[in-house]
């Protein structure tokens, strides 16, 4: 009884930004994603699954109200899919792609293999941006935080690789894979389509240490660096060298 009445709450007040990006655990999330994007739940159900349990919370529930709340994800992502359907009814297939999209700006993107090999192996040498890579590969998921931030990083924050690259990738290893989302998402992250604040970047170092300044998530998904002490887990290469020796890390 009273986990089903936590449940009620905690669907009736949901708010995205509140969830967390470091958790190593269990997901902050609901993790319905990939339930919602291989059709095992339609939209439609889930919409009114969240209604019923706003309605029958207690009245002591703060609410949650989009675009934050679970309505509003579905807002988001129906969104999503009518500006895919408006890309490719004007242009047939053009949402995957700059050429002929009407919502993309075409980028003169670089173009270096070395780079995106490392960014998809969990190489760059950032902990955080590897080890988000390193939990993509492993789990087939990431926190949507997570997401953005190696997305960001890929492209216009750091190694400038085209979000056609970043969008192919995460089609082959995200569990929740969706064609529309997939390919609006990279498109924002890379200032390419919709949102244009090319100045907001999400920095590789500082964002997170915000969140997990013991970098929790880090030693988890990068193992290689767990006996370093919080004070260089975000930058190691800025750890004197026999910090480095004992803890076992060799850059």
């Amino acid at each position: 009884m009273l986990n089903h009445a936590f449940q009620l709450y905690r669907t009736a007040s949901f708010e995205k930004p509140k969830t967390s990006c470091t958790a190593v655990s269990s997901p902050s999330t609901t993790v319905l994603s990939p339930y919602l994007s291989l059709g095992c739940i339609s939209p439609r159900t889930a919409w009114h699954a969240i209604e019923t349990s706003k309605n029958k919370a207690s009245s002591k529930t703060n609410r949650s109200k989009p675009p934050v709340s679970l309505h509003g994800q579905l807002m988001w992502r129906d969104f999503n899919n009518l500006m895919a359907h408006s890309a490719n009814a004007q242009f047939p297939g053009s949402w995957g792609r700059m050429e002929d999209n009407p919502y993309c700006r075409n980028i003169p993107w670089t173009s270096n293999d070395e780079m995106y090999t490392a960014w998809k192996e969990g190489k760059t040498g950032y902990p955080w941006i590897d080890a988000c890579m390193n939990q993509l590969r492993t789990q087939g998921w990431i926190h949507h935080l997570g997401r953005h931030a190696v997305a960001c990083f890929l492209t216009r924050g750091d190694l400038w690789q085209s979000w056609i690259q970043g969008a192919d990738h995460f089609e082959g290893e995200l569990l929740d894979a969706d064609y529309a989302l997939n390919n609006f998402n990279w498109m924002w992250l890379s200032c390419s389509g919709f949102f244009y604040q090319y100045f907001r970047c999400y920095s590789p170092i500082a964002f997170q240490k915000k969140n997990d300044p013991n970098g929790d998530y880090i030693r988890k998904w990068v193992p290689q660096l767990a006996n370093l002490p919080a004070k260089h887990i975000y930058e190691p290469w800025k750890a004197p060298l026999d910090v480095l020796n004992k803890a076992g890390v060799k850059l």
